[in-house]
């Protein structure tokens, strides 16, 4: 079941006929690689009709990497990540990257290797031995790719479904199993084999099965990021854009984003090509890597300045380098919406760079309001139900597949916050998560938590066994003059009780600063019974003699501040029986100016020098620079949060040592007496862009 309509019901539902115009589109595309690439002659196929990442003459055919990823769409995508799929490519360094079983050998070597573990492949599946294939050790390392080739070679015999994650979820909706190390081609026959012997898909073709499936069941996350993104300074290649019906960002000197495997590697390209002496710009490439996997149907708002749209879009193909632009040579297809054009109310601080998030409760003001309706009317509530955001679906699909789940990271990354936002998605309240209106999220939290279902308790030295599960405790309503000890239950004894009496709902119980207690001490012989597959299972209590279980629908979400204790220093026991998610410092939270500081630019320069001179668990959360929910916007502000906040936050993290508070805030440090500096609120700003930040936000805004 999904969305409440079961599979066979859906497949009565969904229009074949609408298939058929992308299904001859395929077909068109599979003959197209099977006149190029004939399976005949993979044999002595040369590397550089292969790779990616090798110029090529005007006019002369694709490689087979480039056909497959960015040139056969009806054929089912590949798209999106790094070119480390095609499992040996041409860096633009350069440098020939290979997958770990090519290891360290020549192009030309590691191309013979490669291109005999296809031809096996090929041969394998020819002959019906498709378990001959699993033992092909580098194709392992290209899943996507190798069951997209097998499927246009051998389309009797695969589906158009390469995603490993999302075959294994189709699978499981179907009722078959999915096996955890099991590479995508084998995965994908055995969906084929299920979808066989289902009556409701008797006589479907391949493609409408994959086209019913991401249709009805589409397994990608249906809450996605909202980019906002200027076409050039003041939006000088709008017209460019809105004519091609595109998006375009510079960095041209960075080639091809295909290429980057990971922000940090993209970082290095950046400080190369852009040096900025701030070691600044990790959240830029974390930016220009989400524009490279954006994905047709996600949205964009194309902007000028401050307070302009120029026009919603949405996203209709995936992302394209064109080296042959004279600029700008970042391609994203989109289809604009120009009735959203509009001049806003107030400018949009974290608008200054050329990417920036957008609220979707700020989206959907921007694109529901009819004209002539007031800018602040408010919009109308919809009855649909209300995707999760990204960090609150995950800690969700955490307490599903363990029970339990610690947040961790440094202070002030808001773990509390998402914390009790899952707990508000548990109690349906998932409405008030968008950010729109902080104060109906407030009543929420409280309403939830003077209920019966969640609770909320914070760990510290001294709490122990007999307030968490049961202990004797004065008993306050004794009639006797002396002192009277009674049978208390502690609060996870209690939550455990109320669980068991309502079996079909979730009960929560949320312990802030969990690391602050002694886990052992606190849980007892309960922690054997966290496990799901121990849940029910009764144990005596040591003190009371009762029999006590923990039900199954009890979750638990701890968290942890990693600057007062490591992950690595909690209770073995401990560990294995949680899931753990880091929640670090969001740049993106604090976009935004004050005077001539660029917030985040500043935010993230100065968590780059905290971890490379002490570690990633002493980094400032986002919270420091935040006030009313909102990013800091006055220089009084500023001066507060940084000399109030963060500067006795580091100092007691520098342990006294002036020269290590030195090389971390610089010339914000008096030479002589190792102490920081006190200036001026509006000294203070000029300061820090100084110290810290530069031309980090790229070309445009």
């Amino acid at each position: 079941m999904t969305g409440g309509v079961d599979v066979r019901t859906a497949a009565f539902r969904f229009d074949r006929t609408a298939v058929a115009e992308r299904e001859s589109a395929a077909e068109v595309e599979r003959k197209r690689v099977l006149s190029q690439f004939p399976l005949e002659g993979w044999k002595t196929l040369p590397l550089k009709r292969y790779a990616l990442g090798q110029s090529a003459p005007a006019g002369s055919e694709p490689t087979y990497c480039r056909l497959l990823e960015f040139l056969t769409p009806d054929l089912g995508s590949i798209k999106g990540g790094s070119a480390a799929k095609h499992i040996m490519f041409l860096h633009n360094s350069g440098e020939w990257r290979l997958a770990a079983p090519l290891g360290k050998a020549e192009p030309r070597d590691a191309w013979e290797e490669l291109r005999g573990q296809f031809v096996a492949a090929f041969d394998a599946v020819a002959a019906g031995d498709f378990e001959a294939v699993d033992e092909l050790s580098a194709l392992r390392f290209g899943p996507a790719l190798v069951t997209k080739s097998l499927a246009v070679y051998f389309p009797e015999h695969f589906l158009p479904v390469y995603s490993t994650e999302h075959l294994r979820r189709f699978l499981i909706l179907l009722g078959g199993t999915a096996e955890a190390d099991a590479p995508a081609w084998r995965s994908n026959r055995r969906l084929l084999e299920l979808i066989r012997s289902r009556t409701e898909f008797e006589g479907w073709s391949r493609h409408e099965v994959m086209t019913f499936l991401y249709q009805d069941f589409d397994p990608r996350p249906r809450q996605r990021t909202i980019w906002k993104i200027a076409p050039g300074e003041r939006g000088r290649l709008w017209g460019e854009c809105r004519d091609g019906d595109f998006i375009c960002v510079g960095w041209d000197e960075l080639g091809d984003l295909g290429q980057y495997r990971s922000d940090t590697e993209l970082k290095d390209a950046l400080d190369r090509g852009y040096p900025s002496g701030s070691g600044g710009s990790l959240n830029t490439a974390r930016r220009l890597l989400a524009f490279r996997d954006l994905e047709p149907g996600d949205r964009i708002v194309a902007n000028r300045g401050l307070d302009e749209i120029l026009a919603t879009g949405t996203v209709t193909a995936s992302y394209q380098f064109l080296p042959d632009r004279p600029e700008y040579q970042h391609i994203v297809p989109v289809k604009w919406d120009l009735s959203h054009a509009q001049r806003l109310p107030k400018p949009q601080r974290g608008w200054r760079s050329t990417f920036a998030r957008v609220d979707p409760a700020t989206f959907a003001r921007f694109t529901m309001r009819p004209s002539g309706i007031a800018r602040d009317a408010r919009p109308v509530v919809s009855s649909t139900p209300v995707d999760l955001p990204d960090d609150v679906q995950a800690v969700m699909n955490a307490l599903d597949r363990k029970g339990q789940v610690i947040l961790h990271g440094p202070p002030g990354t808001g773990k509390t916050r998402l914390a009790l936002g899952a707990a508000l998605a548990l109690a349906g309240r998932a409405d008030v998560l968008d950010g729109s209106e902080p104060e109906r999220r407030t009543r929420a939290q409280a309403e939830v938590l003077s209920g019966n279902r969640v609770r909320l308790v914070t760990f510290h030295p001294s709490y122990g066994y007999e307030d968490f599960v049961e202990g004797f405790k004065p008993d306050l309503d004794a009639k006797s003059s002396g002192l009277t000890l009674a049978l208390a239950d502690g609060l996870f004894h209690s939550l455990c009780k109320r669980a068991a009496g309502h079996p079909d709902q979730t009960f929560l119980l949320i312990i802030d600063e969990i690391n602050r207690g002694d886990l052992p001490r606190i849980f007892g012989e309960l922690i054997t019974l966290l496990e799901l597959d121990k849940r029910n299972l009764s144990v005596d209590l040591p003190v009371s003699k009762r029999s006590f279980s923990v039900p199954p629908n009890v979750r638990i979400i701890g968290t942890m501040n990693t600057a007062d204790r490591s992950i690595s220093h909690l209770d073995a026991a401990v560990r294995r029986r949680f899931a753990f998610l880091s929640v670090g410092p969001d740049p993106d939270a604090v976009s935004g100016t004050v005077g001539p500081l660029d917030l985040a630019a500043f935010f993230e320069s100065l968590n780059s020098r905290i971890a490379h001179h002490l570690d990633a668990d002493h980094q400032i959360g986002h919270a420091y620079l935040m006030r009313d929910g909102e990013p800091i916007a006055t220089e009084e502000d500023l001066a507060a949060a940084f000399h109030h906040e963060v500067v006795p936050l580091l100092e007691d993290y520098c342990l006294g040592r002036a020269d290590l508070l030195h090389r971390v805030l610089g010339g914000l440090v008096d030479q002589d007496t190792g102490r920081p500096v006190l200036m001026s609120p509006q000294d203070l700003a000029d300061a820090l862009a100084t110290e810290f930040t530069s031309d980090t936000t790229g070309p445009d805004a």
